[in-house]
Formats: structure tokens, C-alpha cells, sequence
């Protein structure tokens, strides 16, 4: 049995690790480079070791490294985790070298699927379906070009080295082939110091299903049934669920076995995943197997009750396998959401900063959630910038759908932008719930995913301002102020008129003026509630809320919700039932210049950046009207106009830095109307 597992690797799948290996009583060893002091999977190990600067080619990749932290920890196994140097043949010799356990395949099954020009050859010598397709040593364009022509089109070209999407272009007419392959050798080439290229026959409605596949050092192999993993954006997955929807007895023990002959092709041992392009006619293709444990496991582990990470360890140990296939049965139905700190607005673009909001649904039998970030964690520049795994499970389908719908509603993340609105549009489309998916279901349903909300946001413009109230309300009284003085209240006490307060609220560049009338309050700082008159665009609301760390209780004119609301200096989030809406609360206004000024001249009060413009140029405004925003000093500042006029041109734009005194705008004042 292992004693002390080193885990070459960090984050999610580490801290993963580190609770199975803790149940089964076997020691734990972290790595981490400069970013990863503080992280999760540091405080979760026994021992925790530092590998290096922050990039991961100077830590996590360095085989040396990862080496000399086993030997001085006396670890007698290292599991790599997914990514950095789990198939990596390299690092498995060198493990063996050393007389350490590599807690994965033979050094000969990771180099012969290492190659997906090699593996096909493999693949077809063990009957194993492929595609049709070009996979040979012959490297010439006009060689490749003729093989796609007698396919037809459409064809896919790929790296022979590849992952993850690099090297690779759908080419459609035999006149794109030639400028086709020269980009996707040239990104193969930076991508992976490799450009060989395999072509296959493009398959237009194909899904991507996956077999979990387990063999042991005694000859024995089972396949823990599959995932469907077709929802995918630039070859990456974004949700997967197990098992495969619209999947027969007879197709899954075709594909099962199919598996299990591609492992038994290259004697393989440990967790292993062979993934299969299924057409909708039901033929099925072999595509590349994955010599290690995949991101999407836990949906496996939820239909089938295994830990695939303890079957990995007992094998690693030369242990049987747990089961026999006769003993693996489907319970239910699971699905995994990744989220991501990205922007799927902006082509998916990765996102960095500090979590300052992190809050999940509870975990249960039914949900399950597989991180290595807490609240106040940062999302750095230097690792994938997957935040968590949020895996649902129940007793079908439709069920599972359901958890995974709520779950999400559920998480609150704020301080980085999330794709967790983009997962719950996608999620409810009808085509999904309908089953009517393939590899390209993003790209068919963009439009229907991607659309602008036009929720009214009304309510939330009233909570925020119900909030903003309260917490003066509980700011205002200390715990160790006399609650019964006149002096600590926040309410109707006034000598002369109510409580009264007025918030500028910038919402999606619009500005909302809402007017609080507090009718009645009570004394606890710690809950304050309050009874309010609320105006806003001219309409009257009647308001009650109470405040509890940063969960408003809310009702409406009689319509209650409850809602999270995240402060980050002026900026606000609010967490609803649908969905999240961020807003600026407007603390001061600047208007520099003066109603003498009849060239309305206006200059930046101080060094800061321009976050909204809320006009058009040659726009009509009237004065009080505000014209654009600039942060500086962490403040917001609004610069309004000071007579009725039109706005020439703006000199900066939205995100650009502006230095104090700078003219931030050309101002003509209507002579007409101030006369």
C-alpha cells in the first residue's frame, strides 16, 4: 500500500487527491510555486513544498523539481493529476528511475497514445473503428490535399501532436485546403515544436462520448460506463453529463468493448479514457485516448458510486480492481458545469482577480463541488483559470437538468467575471433539454444563448437602494453606541423633516435616480430593518427590508424576494433568482465648470480613468445632466452638465487614462435657452 503520495500538481485536481487520499489513510505531500503560497491544496496537505516562480514552466513542469520534493518528503508515490506532467512519458520514466510509484499507465501506453497519428495505426491493427481519414509519415501538402479530396468535403485537419484545439481547421471546399494547412501546421508548430498533420473525414453532426476504461496489473479491464462531452466551445469542454443521453444497451457494450480493446492494444493499466466521435446514425469512430484521469471523472463516479481516485491508488499499489463489470451499474444521472473566470461575451476571453465573493450552493447526495479556490483567493495570470467543478446528480435526466438549473441560480462569485449566466442560458435552452446536441451546439444555438437580457431590473434598483439605507442604518450605530439616543437613530427622528436620501445609481452606463423615504427603523445594527417610501422614474413603491451580513430580505409592494448584494468600493452586485446586475453607486458629483462658463470647458478634477460615457456626441442635454463618469482615488465621480446644451465630442473614451486638469470634453451651450 502507497504510505506517502506526492501530487504533482495543484488546485482543483490536488485538493481532489488529497481527500481520498486522506480517507484511505495515506499521507500527503503539496507543491506549490510562488502564486500558490496561500492556496487551498497547500493548507489541505500534510507537507507542502515549493517548487519555484510562478510560471508553471519553471515549477510544476520541472521533472527535477517535482523529484527532489518527493525524495525529501520520502514519498513513495506521485499521482500527476490532469495537465502539467500527467502524460508525460518523460517524468513516468523518471519516476520509475527513482523507485517511485507513478500513479498511472506504463511508460509505452503514455508514448504510443501520445501520437494521434501513431494511435490510429494502433487502434487499427486492434479493429478498433476510426475514421476515414490520412494519418501517414508521408508529409507532403499535395499527399494530404489528394486524401482529402477523395474523402470529400468537409474535412478536419489536426496536429498529430495536438490538444486542445491547436492545429486544428474544418476546411470545407478543396479551395480553402492549402491556406487551411499552412495555418494549422504553423500554430502546430508553435504550439507543440511539432507540425505533422493528420486528416480525417469531418462528421457534421457528431457527438463527442468518452469511455471510462480501468485495467489493473493483473490482466484485468473494465470500462465504467460513459460520458457525453459534446458541449464545447473551441474544442473545449464546458459541460458533460454520464451517461451519454439516447445511449441503447447494445451501443453502450458496443462502445464499452471497443474501449477496452484500444486499452488492451497497448497493455494499459491505471484510469484511462478513450474518446469516440458517435454519428447520428449511430457509427462510432475511435478518436484519441487520454492516459490519465479526466476533468469530467466525478460524473462517472456519481452514476457508478466509485472513487475513481481510490482505484487509481489500489492499483498503483498492485491491487485487483475493486469490481468486476458485472458488479458496475448506472444509478441515475449526473452532469458537471465547469466555471470559468472568463468572459463569454468577449470570445471567452480568461479572467484574473480576487474572488472577493464566493458563495456555493450546499453540497449534498445530490450536489458536489470540486475546487481549490475560498473567498479572497486570487485568479492569477499563470494557470487555467477554472474556479470549480459544480457536479449535480439525481435519479434521471430531467432531474439532474433541474439540480444543475438551481445550483447555479445558487452561485455567487463577484470580483471576476464568470461564464455562470452563459451555463444557465445554455442549459436552458429547449435543444438542450431536448437532447438535440452535438459538438457544435453552441455555434447552431449562439444567438439564443448569447441573447441581452431585458429583465427589468426595477426590484433591484429598489433593494440596492433599501440596502445602501440599511447600512448606513447599521454603520451609524456601533455595537457600543447608546441605541436609545435620539443621536443613534436613523429614522423619523429629525427636528425638522423625515429621513430622506437620494442615490444615483449607474446601471449599463444609465443613470437612476431613486429617492428613499424611510418611514420607519429599528435599532439593531446587527439585522436593521427598515419600512420605506421609495421613488424612482416617477413611481412610488412601498419597500421593507432586512439586512443580515449581506442578504437583503426584500418585499415589494407586497412581493418578497431574497437577494445578495457584494460591495466592492462603488461598485455593486446584486444576486437574484435570475440572475446577477452590477451597478455603480455615484458618490460625489463634479461638475467643474461653473454656470459662468459659457464655453463649457471641463477638466478632469484629478488623475483617474473614464468608466462611462452616457452621452452621444452631438447629443441635446440638459443641465444637472450627467455626461460621463471617471473613477479616481477609487471614488466615482460624475461630470455633469451645468446649462442645457450638446456635447461636441468626447476626448477620451471608455477604460482610458486621464490626468488631472486634462479638458475631458467639447461643451456648447444652448444660447437660445439660457438667455
Amino acid at each position: 500500500m502507497i504510505k506517502k503520495l506526492l501530487i504533482a500538481n495543484r488546485g482543483e485536481i490536488c485538493c481532489r487527491i488529497i481527500n481520498t487520499a486522506k480517507r484511505m489513510g495515506i499521507q500527503t505531500v503539496a507543491l506549490y510555486s510562488d502564486a500558490d503560497k496561500n492556496a487551498l491544496h497547500v493548507k489541505m496537505a500534510d507537507e507542502a513544498i515549493h517548487i519555484g516562480p510562478s510560471p508553471s514552466n519553471q515549477s510544476y513542469l520541472k521533472i527535477e523539481k517535482v523529484l527532489a520534493a518527493a525524495k525529501a518528503t520520502g514519498a513513495d508515490a506521485i499521482h500527476p493529476g490532469y495537465g502539467f506532467l500527467s502524460e508525460n512519458a518523460e517524468f513516468a520514466k523518471a519516476c520509475a528511475d527513482n523507485n517511485i510509484i507513478f500513479v498511472g499507465p506504463p511508460i509505452e501506453a503514455i508514448e504510443a497514445m501520445g501520437s494521434k497519428s501513431a494511435a490510429k495505426h494502433i487502434m487499427e491493427q486492434a479493429n478498433v473503428p476510426l475514421v476515414p481519414g490520412y494519418h501517414g509519415e508521408d508529409q507532403s501538402g499535395a499527399l494530404i490535399k489528394r486524401h482529402a479530396d477523395e474523402m470529400g468535403y468537409p474535412v478536419l485537419l489536426k496536429a498529430a501532436a495536438g490538444g486542445g484545439g491547436k492545429g486544428m481547421r474544418q476546411v470545407w471546399s478543396a479551395d480553402e485546403f492549402d491556406a487551411a494547412l499552412a495555418a494549422a501546421k504553423r500554430e502546430a508548430m508553435s504550439s507543440f515544436n511539432d507540425d505533422i498533420m493528420l486528416v480525417e473525414k469531418y462528421l457534421t453532426q457528431p457527438r463527442h462520448v468518452e469511455v471510462q476504461v480501468f485495467c489493473d496489473h493483473h490482466g484485468n479491464g473494465v470500462h465504467v460506463f460513459e460520458r457525453d462531452c459534446s458541449v464545447q466551445r473551441r474544442h473545449q469542454k464546458v459541460v458533460e453529463e454520464a451517461p451519454a443521453f439516447k445511449m441503447d444497451p447494445a451501443l453502450r457494450a458496443a462502445m464499452g468493448d471497443a474501449a477496452l480493446k484500444a486499452a488492451q492494444a497497448i497493455n494499459y493499466v491505471g484510469a484511462g479514457t478513450v474518446e469516440f466521435l458517435l454519428d447520428k446514425d449511430g457509427s462510432f469512430y475511435f478518436m484519441e485516448m487520454n492516459t490519465r484521469l479526466q476533468v469530467e471523472h466525478p460524473v462517472s463516479e456519481m452514476i457508478s458510486g466509485q472513487d475513481l481516485v481510490e482505484w487509481q491508488l489500489r492499483v498503483a499499489a498492485n491491487e485487483v480492481l475493486p469490481k468486476t463489470q458485472d458488479e458496475l451499474h448506472i444509478n441515475g444521472h449526473a452532469f458537471e458545469a465547469r466555471i470559468y473566470a472568463e468572459d463569454p461575451d468577449n470570445e471567452f476571453l480568461p479572467a484574473t482577480g480576487t474572488l472577493h465573493l464566493l458563495e456555493t450552493p450546499p453540497e449534498s447526495k445530490h450536489v458536489r463541488i470540486d475546487s481549490g479556490v475560498v473567498q479572497g483567493d486570487e485568479v492569477s495570470v499563470y494557470y487555467d483559470p477554472m474556479i470549480a467543478k459544480l457536479v449535480v446528480w439525481d435519479t434521471d435526466r430531467e432531474r439532474a437538468l433541474a439540480r444543475l438549473s438551481q445550483s447555479l441560480a445558487e452561485y455567487r462569485i463577484d470580483g471576476v467575471t464568470t461564464n455562470i449566466a452563459f451555463l444557465r442560458k445554455l442549459i436552458d435552452t429547449q435543444a438542450f433539454k431536448d437532447e438535440d446536441i452535438d459538438t457544435r451546439f453552441i455555434e447552431k444555438h449562439h444567438d439564443e444563448i448569447f441573447q441581452q437580457d431585458n429583465q427589468n431590473n426595477t426590484h433591484q434598483l429598489l433593494n440596492l437602494a433599501m440596502y445602501l439605507s440599511l447600512q448606513e442604518r447599521a454603520i451609524s450605530t456601533p455595537n457600543n453606541q447608546d441605541t436609545q439616543s435620539p443621536w443613534a437613530n436613523v429614522n423619523d427622528w429629525r427636528p425638522n423633516e423625515q429621513y430622506q436620501r437620494q442615490y444615483t445609481l449607474l446601471l449599463n452606463n444609465q443613470s437612476h435616480e431613486v429617492q428613499v423615504k424611510r418611514v420607519k427603523c429599528d435599532n439593531d445594527a446587527t439585522t436593521p430593518f427598515g419600512t420605506f417610501v421609495i421613488t424612482l422614474a416617477e413611481q412610488t413603491y412601498h419597500c421593507e427590508g432586512r439586512l443580515t451580513g449581506n442578504r437583503l430580505l426584500a418585499t415589494i409592494n407586497g412581493h418578497s424576494e431574497s437577494v445578495t448584494i457584494n460591495k466592492i468600493e462603488h461598485d455593486y452586485a446584486v444576486f437574484h433568482s435570475q440572475g446577477m446586475v452590477k451597478f455603480i453607486h455615484v458618490q460625489k458629483d463634479l461638475g467643474v465648470a461653473d454656470e459662468d462658463d459659457q464655453h463649457g470647458a471641463f477638466v478632469a478634477p484629478m488623475n483617474g480613468t473614464v468608466v462611462a460615457l452616457l452621452v452621444e456626441p452631438k447629443q441635446q442635454v440638459t443641465k444637472g445632466q450627467t455626461l460621463m463618469i471617471m473613477e479616481a482615488m477609487k471614488m466615482e465621480h460624475a461630470i455633469k452638465a451645468t446649462q442645457n446644451g450638446t456635447v461636441q465630442e468626447f476626448f477620451y473614451q471608455t477604460g482610458e487614462l486621464v490626468d488631472g486638469g486634462a479638458a475631458l470634453l467639447d461643451f456648447m451651450v444652448d444660447e437660445e435657452a439660457s438667455s
